[in-house]
């Protein structure tokens, strides 16, 4: 006969009246099997509902059939994510085990016994499409073709971490120069690289010295899920982010956080409002760094709109002066053919379009403690949403978010295929998510406080 003992853990997804009344059940059954008056004697277990465990001694035939049958139970009520089973045998015997029911998925679905890491930027994608947070954070699968507004953000963000940690504008434009490389055979690459040379030149030109003092630049942080109410932290999930920059001003400390933009108007800054996800992270940088944070200055660079000159072909200028010659009274003109701009004076007029007003704009908006508390409890909330769907394996499309300013959203067309292996595979790659977290890992590891 066994004499193992069994100690389930459910995570925070299964009511605890639920677990009562699914442990109650497998007594009835094992009833069925062995008779009320032997499982009454037989059977020894200790269920803690207010803790989510259960201990089962299987060294009975009672005890080993109430251990399968409620493990059965169990995983198809709850899930096999959801239970973590460990199987420990008298003190001196080398073969204890501990395992789940079923392996979990190698891509971070978090567990029992490992916190899965999140981001503020998984818990919005979760709030806004379950699926598309699945196919993300779940599935790990990354569109092969990037936003290019996307990637110019990163690119900028990376210069600013330069500028402000150096204020050395050679080294800002070389970094930018080699960002580009292809350049001149790419058109994309050459706007872009036309854009960030004249936005960092203009930006180190109008900021010639700062207000504030840089306290630390991409700082990262790592903090507890807690549940407001009862001040329980998660056993599923942790939150960890990275900030632009802390400064400091006047004795007070406050977050940096860098944004491109195409316009600055009234209702952009209204919107800056609803950035939750910096207040929540000046949450967690006053408990893992003991400071107090006043507010967030938003750092906003504007992207100009102007467009290198590409000149007309040889076929567009003879179509363009025969159109003039029609119209002209004495049927000749004296039009000449476009050419296109070159390098120097497109750049040239770029900065100069960054010397008018309102290229450049700093916004302070203050932190109220009370929206602390909302945004914790909102956590907690979508943290228990998790993990109910990822228990019922069950991750509906939020169809309103699949066009979002006129762009189809990176997975519609997988949605659209019904997840088709094709289209993974022919648009699609694998990366581990919270690439943000591991971009300069490592490079600012002294503390700064």
């Amino acid at each position: 006969m066994t004499h193992d003992t069994y100690k389930y853990r459910f995570d925070e997804s299964v009511p605890a009246q639920e677990l009562e009344d699914t442990f109650m059940l497998a007594m009835l059954a094992v009833e069925s099997l062995h008779g009320r008056s032997r499982v009454r004697m037989e059977s020894r277990f200790n269920l803690d509902k207010a803790r989510r465990t259960c201990v089962i001694d299987a060294s009975t035939d009672v005890g080993s059939d109430l251990a399968r049958i409620f493990t059965g139970f169990a995983t198809k009520e709850y899930g096999e994510r959801s239970v973590l089973i460990e199987r420990t045998q008298p003190s001196g015997c080398a073969c204890a085990s501990k395992h789940r029911a079923a392996p979990a998925a190698a891509s971070g679905g978090g567990g029992m016994s490992e916190l899965m890491t999140t981001t503020y930027s998984m818990w919005r994608l979760f709030r806004n499409c379950r699926m598309a947070c699945k196919w993300r954070y779940i599935d790990e699968l990354v569109p092969l073709e990037r936003d290019p507004n996307l990637a110019f953000g990163s690119v900028i963000h990376d210069c600013l971490e330069c500028w402000h940690g150096e204020r050395d504008l050679a080294k800002v434009l070389d970094h930018i120069d080699r960002t580009y490389p292809n350049r001149a055979q790419d058109d994309h690459q050459q706007a872009d690289w036309h854009l960030a040379r004249a936005m960092m030149s203009a930006y180190a030109e109008h900021y010639p010295a700062e207000e504030f003092e840089v306290v630390a630049l991409e700082k990262t942080f790592e903090g507890p899920i807690v549940n407001p109410a009862t001040g329980a932290t998660s056993r599923s999930f942790i939150l960890a982010g990275k900030v632009d920059g802390i400064v400091r001003q006047d004795g007070q400390y406050f977050l940096l956080e860098h944004k491109t933009a195409s316009q600055i108007d009234a209702s952009y800054l209204e919107r800056l409002w609803t950035d939750f996800q910096i207040i929540l992270y000046a949450w967690y940088l006053e408990q893992t760094h003991g400071i107090t944070v006043s507010g967030i200055i938003y750092n906003v660079l504007v992207k100009a709109k102007l467009r290198q000159g590409k000149g007309e072909t040889e076929v567009e200028f003879e179509a363009r002066r025969a159109e003039l010659i029609a119209k002209s009274k004495t049927g000749k003109s004296s039009a000449k053919r476009k050419l296109p701009e070159d390098d120097d004076t497109f750049q040239q007029r770029l900065q100069e379009k960054y010397l008018e007003p309102g290229m450049f704009h700093r916004e302070v908006l203050y932190i109220s403690r009370d929206q602390f508390e909302e945004l914790r409890a909102e956590l907690w909330e979508l943290s228990k949403a998790m993990l109910d769907a990822r228990r019922r394996d069950t991750f509906y499309r939020n169809t309103s978010y699949c066009f979002q300013y006129g762009r189809p959203c990176a997975y519609f067309q997988l949605c659209r295929s019904g997840g088709n292996p094709n289209v993974i595979e022919n648009h699609f790659q694998r990366i581990a998510p919270h690439e943000e977290l591991r971009d300069g890992a490592g490079e600012d590891a002294a503390p700064v406080f």
